[in-house]
């Protein structure tokens, strides 16, 4: 049996004249997780979902458990599980029952895969509460479940964990972790990247449409830079919004730190800044941050792949 369960050669994907994807080329294997990452707009959820069998490529080639996505058989469809981040889900309906319905699809062998689940994602208590009253990291932990409960092959996750707190984050990250040890093919997109450098065996960082690095983490890294995180606060009740200084800050700090560094407010209160910045550059940094009435709670090294990714993410901007 081959180790590989998704092939994705030469992908090409247009929407009228902008073409999202251009010469895409990477695999899957069983017992792994492959990341799937990317600045927003730079074609990964086209990719994941012409991988998936949402949508036809114009050109290229994929092989999902040997057939095309498109094409596939339901006895092949029915090997591959698919989270989406949104949508998907009978809103009116009871967790409960949604979870029922799809475990039928499946036959018996659903019913203790049912069972287990509800008991590891904790959706016990939520299953009579209708989809749309739940939320958004207990809408994430049902659709996860309707993911899994037919045991798949090949697993698309999209973003697993948005929404859920950090014991949730820990609890979903187990059981990624768990299904890879059991030979499962684990396709990831996310935009943390601190869940990406915990869960990926192997990363795809797509950009313009095309694939920029592959490789394990180390690999893809090799070439990165390091950068900082700042965490602002606004203690003045007088002032305005710590994100609202922040929207206004970040223009400011671009201009002061020169087109050597990328400056980004990742949330409201959260800047980052993108190679490390020099004893002079923190100088005009303070500057900034003084004359915005801000005040720096902490300051935290960046990983390589999150400076990778803001490097990725300017040169899109660029072009």
């Amino acid at each position: 049996m081959s180790s590989i369960a998704l092939e994705v050669q030469n992908l090409e994907k247009s929407y009228r004249a902008k073409k999202a994807v251009r010469g895409v080329s990477f695999t899957a294997k069983f017992g792994q997780v492959t990341a799937v990452l990317g600045p927003n707009g730079a074609g990964k959820t086209t990719t994941i979902e012409c991988c998936e069998g949402l949508r036809e490529p114009d050109g290229g080639d994929i092989k999902i458990l040997g057939e095309n996505p498109a094409t596939a058989p339901a006895s092949v469809k029915a090997r591959i599980g698919v989270m989406l981040q949104d949508g998907g889900l009978p809103m009116a309906a009871p967790a409960g029952s949604v979870l029922r319905h799809v475990g039928r699809l499946y036959g018996d062998r659903s019913r203790q895969r049912e069972t287990q689940l509800i008991e590891q994602l904790e959706l016990g208590e939520h299953l009579k509460t209708t989809v749309r009253r739940l939320s958004g990291g207990n809408r994430q932990r049902l659709a996860l479940a309707c993911a899994l409960i037919g045991d798949p092959e090949v697993l698309f996750l999209d973003e697993p964990t948005a929404g859920m707190d950090a014991y949730a984050r820990v609890a979903v990250h187990n059981l990624i972790k768990e299904i890879k040890s059991q030979g499962t093919a684990i396709v990831l997109t996310t935009h943390l990247l601190d869940e990406a450098e915990a869960l990926a065996d192997q990363v795809v960082l797509i950009a313009n449409g095309k694939v920029e690095a592959a490789g394990t983490v180390a690999e893809v890294t090799a070439s990165g830079r390091e950068g900082i995180r700042l965490t602002v606060k606004n203690d003045d009740p007088k002032m305005p919004s710590a994100s609202n200084a922040v929207d206004g800050l970040v223009p400011n700090l671009r201009t002061a730190m020169g087109e050597e560094y990328r400056v980004d407010a990742t949330d409201a209160d959260h800047i980052d800044i993108s190679p490390g910045p020099s004893p002079e550059a923190f100088m005009r940094i303070a500057a900034a941050l003084s004359e915005a009435h801000l005040q720096v709670h902490e300051i935290r090294q960046l990983t390589d792949l999150t400076s990778m990714f803001l490097d990725l993410a300017r040169e899109g901007d660029d072009k």
